[in-house]
């Protein structure tokens, strides 16, 4: 085993699961939050936009993809990229206002904006002087 691998903390690693046909594996996501919307930012280098089908229904975010093999022949060794079907789900408390979310994906990372509804954005109440 390399010294870089010796090194490794195995919690800083995706976690690869070989199953009965596949590999699958859990890509890492953070999610963040401002007064105006939910982010999703997921680490998915790979993956190509068409290979994502991302859903929302009933206050849950479903996101599956794909990612390729990036070589034939030979063999790896050492690997840490997620190769095979990926699927993660997100409870989303807050309102969200479904019709205006969007994704985007660039360089390996998608971003998934989920806009909050009016009724659980802050807001400022103005007090009058009597």
């Amino acid at each position: 085993m390399s010294e870089i691998a010796k090194r490794e903390n195995p919690a800083d690693v995706a976690t690869v699961e070989r199953t009965q046909e596949s590999v699958t594996y859990t890509p890492r996501f953070d999610i963040w939050e401002n007064q105006e919307e939910l982010l999703l930012y997921g680490d998915l280098p790979g993956v190509n936009a068409g290979d994502l089908d991302i859903r929302f229904e009933d206050k849950q975010l479903s996101i599956h993809g794909r990612v390729a093999p990036r070589h034939s022949g030979g063999q790896y060794l050492y690997a840490e990229y997620g190769v095979g079907d990926f699927f993660r789900t997100f409870a989303i408390g807050e309102s969200i206002d479904a019709s205006k979310i969007s994704a985007e994906l660039k360089n390996g990372v998608l971003t998934v904006h989920l806009p909050k509804t009016e009724a659980v954005k802050p807001k400022r109440i103005e007090v009058r002087q009597n």
